[in-house]
């Protein structure tokens, strides 16, 4: 398989919520409640994509659920870019800068807010 197969994969692995196994033990995304949380909080401008790959407030920090269902992804995606970046021999920062571009920006529905590299939130 390429590196540019396994990135895809990697990656989609980390959007999709998917179980990613990270040694010594697995390590498991978020639930279907929490991508519910998420997805509300995206929608009403409070969550929104970052360019580095991870989710972030935009707007105060939402509740307790809220704040556990993004700490679950962002984690479940930063093991995922480590993992990416360390395949390919470059930074899971880089992975998850290229994740952002390929993957979540294009899914950022109208309306719904990302931060761009310059650190500004953007409405898309």
């Amino acid at each position: 398989m390429t590196f540019r197969k396994l990135f895809v994969v990697g990656a989609a692995m980390a959007a999709l919520g998917v179980a990613v196994a990270a040694a010594p033990f697995p390590v498991f995304a978020q639930t279907a409640a929490q991508k519910s949380l998420i997805d509300a909080a995206k929608a009403e401008g409070i969550v929104g994509e970052q360019a580095d790959g991870f989710l972030g407030f935009r707007s105060g920090s939402g509740d307790a659920a809220l704040q556990a269902a993004v700490s679950t992804t962002n984690d479940a995606r930063r093991r995922a870019y480590a993992q990416s970046g360390q395949q390919a021999g470059t930074t899971a920062e880089v992975a998850g800068a290229r994740m952002f571009e390929t993957q979540l920006l294009p899914r950022v529905a109208s309306g719904q807010y990302y931060r761009n590299a310059q650190g500004q939130w953007v409405r898309k």
